[in-house]
């Protein structure tokens, strides 16, 4: 916890800061009184009962300074209920992971004296977020000051306000000494190490730790393929008869990391307590809006809408607009096919050495195309799933991923398809997924590192200034770190960063067979990619709330559906290899019906893999059930309790 910091309530009692609150500046003194007065209250009434204090202003800066915002914090005894209420897991003291309850408190393993340091200061943040995002509306009609704005029994308050603009942001504190320590062992001590997944866990939570875990994990399966590529490349690279070797071991690669990735990740959620957590009932997210109606399930008034009407807007607008795009995408194909035409008959009709670095033009202006439109459909289909109001922000993450899935996979790959199976160029193939996949990432670096770090320094150079100095001995006030800290960029989450993974396996899943060296490439753009990540969590961003999180999610099926697209790719690859074509000189009929065959057999061979080798290792699994059993036979022993009639004692 930060200790360093801290302030005074209401009442006097000194709390350590944990999460920022920022209203808008020309918010009314009745709404900055309402809301307050309910994130103070008792939770018998109907608050949240932490503690909040406006923040003082700092006396430097002659700039205008917001007035309206406010710091967050609990006392321990608050948040170690809040541990219960949102069904944290912690070690117990028999090594197993439990959900914590404040009753057991001094059964856990790192719980000592009050508790101090048995929660991290991201888990507290979390609680704070849960308990804010739980302040419900009462019987207040309206928010106080705002007529227009209604409210209904049942509401989230924070939610209301923040889709109205009241409430500008909301955000946890980073802690300095802790990020200290981080960055170091992170990015600042550049060695051949092991990312310190438990630190990032501990300090951004289990949804951060499990992106670079994975992104760890990748770059460590591509190691066999980056050593096996190597000496292929610099010997038989041009023989293409033998590329039939590196595909079949890209068939077997791409199949087992994936069900070995399941393994570890699972291991890893069952150290941080999150494999068996419960999960937590989903709120309408923000954007949703309908007719006031009841939930079923809660009870509560909160907005309806048709199910009907959603999916018009699916099947009439959204998935015509889709097919749009792969259309506009497969036209920019073709005019990239056009130029690469050109170039040719340029190089052929007169080749020098300039006309030989032409060749290579037609695919950069064609990478560089591609990155655009994938950013452009990517705002349009936010814009799309927005528009088709899903209820849930689960619901809405999955249809937004669909979109953004499909049509980058048919942007990225539709020409590399095209060339291999229509054109049959391997010598083509291989140019357009080097100079694809090398373009990419420079453009990727440029995207996620360079550039958000120069518009930080851009947009305020004092800030910057500031910022440097929080990491260095030198203590700011704390309205100064809120100030700093407000001003920088928001992380938007794990989207773009799986998102860039997934194309990446594309690559080498699908063709690396005839570019040998793309699993070489992709394990460099990782390295970097980690020290990218790592800077801007540190440096550029605001600090995210912690995300529970048991796997990977949706993105596992992503992967998966591109191993299997993987195997098709591959084996119609070693189809067309004059090395087997060879075995089948008067029948191309047989020669595809075994293709056919095989793939179907690889296919078989690969969802049997996925019953044969386990998610959850054994020694997990056995800690599991005995832990369902023990819960099982607790509740046989209250049964009987209150069958024979003993009294329950009241707490």
């Amino acid at each position: 916890m930060q200790k360093s910091l801290s302030v005074y309530d209401s009442d006097g009692s000194t709390f350590a800061p944990l999460v920022v609150i920022e209203l808008a500046l020309e918010t009314k003194e009745e709404a900055i009184a309402w809301l307050l007065n309910r994130v103070r209250d008792k939770q018998q009434y109907g608050g949240a009962e932490l503690l909040v204090e406006q923040l003082t202003p700092g006396a430097q800066g002659t700039e205008k300074v917001n007035p309206n915002v406010y710091v967050v914090g609990a006392s321990w005894q608050r948040l170690l209920y809040g541990a219960e209420d949102v069904g944290l897991f912690k070690e117990f003291n028999d090594g197993s992971m439990r959900g914590f309850t404040y009753a057991n408190k001094h059964n856990f393993k790192e719980f000592q004296g009050d508790g101090d340091g048995f929660l991290s200061m991201a888990e507290c943040q979390y609680i704070i977020k849960h308990e804010l995002d739980n302040l419900r509306a009462k019987d207040e009609a309206h928010v106080p000051g705002y007529p227009k704005m209604k409210l209904y029994p049942g509401k989230s308050v924070i939610r209301r306000m923040q889709s109205k603009g009241i409430l500008v942001q909301v955000f946890p504190l980073h802690e300095k000494e802790e990020l200290k320590r981080l960055s170091f062992s992170w990015y600042k001590n550049i060695k051949l190490s092991f990312q310190p997944l438990d630190d990032i866990r501990h300090y951004f939570g289990e949804g951060m730790a499990l992106y670079f875990g994975f992104l760890e994990y990748f770059t460590l399966a591509l190691i066999p393929m980056a050593l096996i590529g190597i000496p292929y490349y610099l010997f038989d690279w041009e023989d293409y008869d033998k590329f039939t070797v590196f595909a079949g071991f890209n068939l077997v690669w791409c199949t087992v990391i994936l069900e070995l990735w399941k393994r570890l990740s699972a291991s890893l959620a069952y150290g941080w307590g999150t494999l068996s957590r419960k999960k937590a009932f989903e709120e309408p997210r923000p954007g949703f809006h309908g007719v006031l109606g009841v939930n079923p399930v809660t009870g509560r008034a909160e907005p309806l809408y048709s199910n009907a009407k959603r999916q018009l807007r699916i099947y009439l607008v959204s998935i015509p607009f889709v097919l749009l795009c792969l259309y506009l995408s497969l036209y920019v194909m073709m005019i990239y096919f056009d130029m690469e035409g050109w170039a040719l008959m340029i190089h052929d009709e007169e080749p020098t050495f300039w006309t030989g670095v032409l060749l290579f033009i037609p695919s950069i202006i064609y990478a560089v195309v591609i990155e655009i439109m994938n950013l452009i459909y990517r705002y349009a289909a936010e814009f799309l799933t927005g528009w088709e109001n899903h209820r849930l922000k689960s619901t809405f993450q999955n249809h937004l991923v669909l979109k953004v899935l499909v049509f980058n996979f048919f942007n990225c790959f539709a020409s590399l398809f095209y060339i291999a199976f229509v054109m049959q160029d391997m010598v083509l193939l291989r140019q357009s997924l080097a100079t694809l996949l090398i373009t990419s990432q420079i453009l990727n670096q440029i995207m996620e590192a360079f550039l958000p770090y120069w518009l930080q320094r851009r947009r305020n150079k004092k800030a910057h200034k500031r910022m440097i100095k929080t990491m260095g001995d030198k203590e700011l006030p704390l309205s100064e770190q809120v100030k700093l800290e407000a001003d920088m960029s928001t992380y938007l989450g794990t989207f773009d960063d799986y998102l860039e993974l997934f194309l990446l396996f594309g690559y080498v899943s699908l063709f690396s067979c005839v570019y040998p060296l793309a699993a070489v490439l992709v394990v460099l753009n990782n390295v970097t990619e980690v020290y990218s990540d790592a800077f801007k969590m540190c440096t550029v961003f605001k600090r995210p709330f912690s995300e529970p999180a048991a796997n990977i999610g949706v993105w596992q099926l992503a992967f998966e559906a591109m191993s299997v697209i993987a195997v098709v790719t591959n084996c119609a690859l070693i189809g067309m290899s004059p090395q087997v074509k060879s075995y089948f000189p008067e029948s191309e009929t047989q020669l595809i019906l075994w293709v056919v065959g095989f793939e179907h057999f690889l296919l078989a061979s690969k969802f049997i893999l996925t019953f044969v080798i386990p998610d959850v290792p054994k020694h997990i699994q056995i800690k599991l059930s005995r832990l369902e059993f023990e819960s099982l036979e607790a509740l046989k022993k209250r049964k009987m309790l209150e069958a024979s009639g003993i009294p329950k004692t009241d707490k």
